[in-house]
């Protein structure tokens, strides 16, 4: 059997396209179906490659998977790091400037938040051990900015930071998620939509004060 060399691709298309197209499709794919849904048979009739070819440019499922989280992975890291590195503004809180970076990150993949947010993925594989790696990462990000949130407050309990983080967490999936379902969107729109949000719960927080 001929073997394809590194440079070739199929009908024409030169390899790292294709490898794009399959990086773009996989992604997509694990997004939405899930680690343990998706098959490398799908995604390889998605891109128009038959399965074999597909195993030769990326190895097994796991690899596949792998090559698809790391690139959203690191985007998503630096995103967030650049956020909260910026300094602050009256005019965006460090809250929604890294909820911008977020959906500036996630444009163009915005199903790649649950390829790093599976519940699918197999227990101590290769593909879980690093998709929790960024989870952590991210994590321990959200816990500077809530702790640092909690002390401007006058709270300084672990157990408020931790609760909060993990609301943050869910708060950005749930946004995500409504998100992927409303293409129309802009990132700019998005953390728009989201300061009106904080507002309006401010406004509510406030209003139940004055009631007590």
């Amino acid at each position: 059997m001929t073997t394809p060399s590194a440079k070739a691709g199929t009908k024409g298309v030169p390899r790292a396209t294709r490898e794009r197209q399959v990086l773009a499709a996989a992604t997509e794919e694990f997004g939405r179906r899930g680690y343990e849904a998706t098959t490398v048979a799908a995604v390889a009739t998605r891109v128009g490659v038959t399965k074999p070819l597909l195993h030769h440019y990326f190895g097994s499922k796991q690899d596949l998977y792998l090559a698809c989280l790391n690139p959203v992975g690191d985007r998503l890291l630096h995103a967030i790091r650049t956020a909260m590195a910026e300094p602050a503004s009256a005019a965006r809180p460090t809250a929604l400037r890294v909820l911008h970076a977020l959906f500036t990150a996630l444009d163009e993949q915005r199903e790649a938040w649950f390829v790093l947010y599976d519940a699918t993925l197999p227990p101590d594989s290769d593909a879980a051990r690093r998709a929790a790696y960024y989870r952590r990462a991210i994590d321990d990000l959200a816990a500077t900015g809530t702790a640092d949130l909690l002390r401007t407050a006058g709270s300084s309990d672990p157990l408020d930071a931790d609760a909060l983080t993990c609301a943050w967490r869910g708060l950005c999936t749930a946004l995500v998620r409504w998100w992927v379902n409303h293409p129309d969107q802009s990132p700019e729109a998005m953390t728009q939509r989201c300061a009106r949000l904080f507002a309006a719960g401010r406004t509510i927080l406030a209003t139940d004060d004055e009631i007590a």
